[in-house]
C-alpha cells in the first residue's frame, strides 16, 4: 500500500454480538469486571492454550475479546490479572429493535411495514414470487417474515401479504448510539470501494458527478438522508448500495449514472478488471500459485469476497497478502494450506477447500469437517478412487472398454490383432483409439446395435456380444464435470469437451451452424424463436449434437432432421423443435433438467450460457465456450437506474447489469 493510503480496517466493525459471537471482530478488550485482556500471542501472565498459531483463522489480534472455541457465554479473553486466568467480555447483542446506517446489519424482529402491511415470509412465494430464497442467501439472514435489507435499499423492507402491494419499507428507528466505524480510504479503494472517501468527482467517461443531495437532472433515492453512513458529501464518487465499485449520478441528462475510475490500493486488482481464464483450471503442489477462476467450495458453497467482512470477519485480505492475488471471491491459498480454499457465504460454515482438481489427477481436496470448536483444519483422508472397467454400455457402446470377450452365442472372440481364423479390417494399428488391444468386444465402427467381435469359429466371421445397458444418465448430470467459468471473464472460457452434453448446434440443411439450442427430451430441442426467421419448414434445418467443435468432426456426432417446429403462441422468443427420431442418450449426449412448474430461480443463482458464438478475438474460435453470471432479482433489475420496470413478472433478469459477456431473459 502506498504511503499516503490508509491501511485496511474491516468495514463496519460491529461492537455487538450475533448469537454467541463466534464471528465478533470488534475491538473490546476488557472483561465484564473491567480487567484488561492479555494479548493472544503473549505468554505472560498466563500461558494460553488458544493462540493465533493454534487458531489461525479466529483473528486473535492484539488483546481483543474473541470466541474461538464457541463458548456459550460469548467472547472472552485471558486477563492480565495473574489470579484470574480468563473471563467473558460484556458485549451487547445486535438484536435490538433499531438500525444503524441503512439497516444492512439489522437482525431484529419487526414484521410490519410503514404502510401497515404484514410482511410475507421470506421462504414463501405467496402471494408474491421473488428470488430472495433464505437457503440460497444465508448471509442475508432472511428469517421468518422479519424486515431486512438484502439488496442495498435505503432501509429494511419486506414483501407484503397484500396482493396489491408487492413490497414496502419498514419503519425502524435509527439507534441512538454511534454507528459502526469505517476506516476511510482517501486516495484509493479496496474491494468494492465501500470505504472510499476521496474527492474524485468525475466518471470513467469524464462526466461531472451530480451532487448526492440534488435531484437535478437525475431524480434518485441515494441521498445523504437515506444513506447516512456512506459519505455522500458533495458530488464525490461513492458506493452506497453495494455496486461493483464507486460511482455517481452524472450532470448529463442523457447519462443517468456511471462508474468512476478510482485507483486501487496497493497491488490489488481493480474490481472491474476482467479475468482471463487459464487453459486448464487445476493446481500444483499446495495450490499457492493457483490463479484460476473457481469460486465454489468442495460442497458447492459460494466463496465470500476476500475484501468483504460478511458473513465472516477475517484478516486474509488483499492488503495483508498482496502477492496472493486475493481478487474477488476466487479460490486461493494465501497461508500455505494444503490446497486452495476460501471463506464461504454460509454463516454457519466459515471456510472450505475448493472444487479444484490437482493437475494431472482426477481427485479433489479432502473436505474438512466444519470448524465448530476451533479453526484448526482436520482434513479427512479421501478414499482412493478405484477405476474399474465398466461392464455395461452407454448408448450404442462406441466407448465400451469392458472385459467381455465372448459373443452372445458364447463363442470366444478372436484377438483384434490376429489374422486367423479370419482376416480382419479393424486392427489396433488401423484404429489405435478404439481399445483393440486384446480380444474384448468393441465397436470400432460405431455399430448402432452395439459391441461385437471377430470369432474363433471358422464358420462365423463375427457376431454381436451381449453387453447390458448402463443405467441411463440422469438429466443435468454430465459425465464430464463442467469448468463452470463464472464472473467477468474476458470472452468466457473454452469448455471441457462434452461437459454440456445437452448443447445442440442448429444448422441449415447444408450443415452450416448458425444457432444453438438445448436438448430437453430425447426427441425435443428448445431454442430461440428468432433463430427460425429464415423458414418455418422443418426440412430447412438439421440438428447436430454430441460435438465440441463447430466443424463437427467428432465420432460421437449425431445428426437429426426435424419433424415439427412449434413457436411460443404469444410471441415470446422461444421455440420447440421435434426431431424425426429420438437422440441416443450416452455420455456425450444427454438432456438438461427442466424446472418444476412455477419454480422461482433464486437471486444470485449462477446462470450459464454456452455456444459457438462470437469470440471477439479472445480465442477459442470454433470450440464450445461458456460464461456464467448471476440471476438478478426483478425488484433490483426494475430500478430506474437499470431496466426501469421493463422486466415483467413472467420474465427473469440475469447478467451483469452494466454490460458483460451476455445476458438472458
Amino acid at each position: 500500500i502506498s504511503d499516503n493510503a490508509f491501511f485496511f480496517q474491516p468495514d463496519y466493525l460491529l461492537e455487538c454480538l450475533n448469537g454467541i459471537g463466534t464471528d465478533y471482530r470488534g475491538t473490546r478488550k476488557r472483561t465484564k469486571s473491567g480487567t484488561m485482556c492479555q494479548s493472544w500471542d503473549s505468554m505472560f501472565p498466563h500461558k494460553p492454550n488458544i493462540t493465533p498459531k493454534t487458531n489461525p483463522k479466529a483473528d486473535l489480534e492484539s488483546n481483543y475479546c474473541r470466541n474461538p472455541d464457541g463458548d456459550s457465554k460469548g467472547p472472552w479473553c485471558y486477563t492480565v490479572d495473574p489470579s484470574n486466568r480468563w473471563e467473558n467480555c460484556d458485549i451487547p447483542s445486535c438484536n435490538e429493535e433499531c438500525m444503524y446506517c441503512s439497516g444492512e446489519t439489522y437482525r431484529g424482529k419487526v414484521s410490519n411495514t410503514e404502510g401497515g402491511f404484514t410482511c410475507q415470509r421470506w421462504d414463501s412465494q405467496q402471494p408474491h414470487n421473488h428470488g430472495y430464497i433464505p437457503s440460497v442467501l444465508p448471509d442475508k439472514y432472511l428469517e421468518e417474515n422479519y424486515c431486512r435489507n438484502p439488496d442495498g435499499e435505503p432501509r429494511p423492507w419486506c414483501f407484503t401479504t397484500n396482493l396489491s402491494k408487492r413490497w414496502d419499507y419498514c419503519s425502524i428507528p435509527r439507534c441512538t448510539s454511534q454507528p459502526p466505524t469505517v476506516a476511510p480510504e482517501l486516495t484509493c479503494a479496496t474491494g468494492d470501494g465501500n470505504s472510499y472517501r476521496g474527492k474524485i468527482a468525475v466518471t470513467v467517461s469524464g462526466k461531472t458527478c451530480q451532487n448526492w443531495s440534488s435531484q437535478v437532472p437525475q431524480k434518485h433515492s441515494r441521498t445523504p438522508e437515506n444513506y447516512p453512513c456512506k459519505g455522500l458529501d458533495n458530488n464525490y464518487c461513492r458506493n452506497p448500495d453495494n455496486e461493483r465499485s464507486p460511482w455517481c449520478y452524472t450532470t448529463d441528462p442523457e447519462t443517468r449514472w456511471e462508474y468512476c475510475n478510482i485507483p486501487t490500493c496497493g497491488a490489488e486488482p481493480r474490481p472491474d478488471e476482467p479475468l482471463i481464464a487459464p487453459a486448464e483450471d487445476c493446481y500444483t503442489g499446495d495450490g499457492s500459485s493457483y490463479r484460476g477462476v473457481m469460486s465454489e467450495t468442495i460442497s458447492g458453497k459460494k466463496c465470500q469476497f476476500w475484501s468483504s467482512m460478511e458473513p465472516h470477519k477475517h484478516t486474509k485480505t488483499p492488503q495483508q497478502f498482496p502477492n496472493a492475488d486475493l481478487r474477488r471471491n476466487l479460490c486461493r491459498n494465501p497461508d500455505e494450506d494444503t490446497a486452495p480454499w476460501c471463506y464461504t457465504t454460509d454463516p454457519s460454515v466459515r471456510w472450505e477447500y475448493c472444487r479444484i482438481e490437482r493437475c494431472g489427477s482426477n481427485s479433489l481436496p479432502s473436505r474438512p469437517e466444519p470448524p465448530v470448536i476451533t479453526e484448526e483444519r482436520q482434513p479427512t483422508a479421501k478414499d482412493p478412487v478405484v477405476s474399474e472397467a465398466t461392464d455395461c454400455k452407454i448408448g450404442s457402446g462406441a466407448d465400451y472398454r469392458g472385459p467381455v470377450s465372448k459373443t452372445a452365442a458364447g463363442v470366444t472372440c478372436q484377438a483384434w490383432s490376429a489374422t486367423t481364423p479370419h482376416s480382419t479390417t479393424f486392427k489396433p494399428s488401423t484404429h489405435p483409439d478404439k481399445g483393440l488391444e486384446s480380444n474384448n468386444c468393441r465397436s470400432p465402427d460405431n455399430d448402432p446395435n452395439g459391441p461385437w467381435c471377430y470369432t474363433m469359429d471358422p464358420a462365423k466371421k463375427w457376431d454381436y456380444c451381449h453387453i447390458p445397458d448402463c443405467e441411463r444418465p440422469k438429466c443435468g448430470t454430465p459425465t464430464v464435470k463442467p469448468r463452470r467459468c463464472f464472473g467477468r471473464i474476458v470472452g468466457g472460457c473454452i469448455s471441457k469437451p462434452h461437459s454440456w452434453p445437452w448443447q445442440i448446434s442448429l444448422r441449415t440443411n447444408t450443415g452450416l451452424h448458425f444457432c444453438g439450442g438445448t436438448l430437453i427430451n430425447p426427441q425435443w430441442v428448445l431454442t430461440a424463436a428468432h433463430c427460425l426467421e429464415r423458414s418455418m419448414r422443418p426440412s430447412a434445418y438439421k440438428v447436430y449434437m454430441g460435438i465440441h467443435t463447430e466443424r463437427a468432426t467428432e465420432s460421437s456426432k449425431q445428426i437429426f432432421d426435424l419433424e415439427k417446429i412449434v413457436k411460443e403462441p404469444a410471441g415470446a422468443d422461444i421455440a420447440l423443435l421435434k426431431l424425426q427420431k429420438p437422440a441416443v442418450i450416452n455420455d456425450k449426449v444427454s438432456t438438461v433438467c427442466l424446472p418444476e412448474k412455477d419454480y422461482i430461480v433464486p437471486s444470485g443463482t449462477e446462470c450459464y450460457v454456452t455456444g459457438w458464438g462470437e469470440t471477439q478475438g479472445t480465442g477459442g474460435d470454433g470450440t464450445l465456450k461458456e460464461t456464467g453470471f448471476p440471476v438478478i432479482e426483478n425488484k433490483v433489475c426494475n430500478r430506474p437506474a437499470y431496466l426501469n420496470n421493463r422486466v415483467k413478472d413472467h420474465e427473469m433478469c440475469a447478467g451483469n447489469i452494466e454490460g458483460g459477456t451476455d445476458s438472458c431473459q
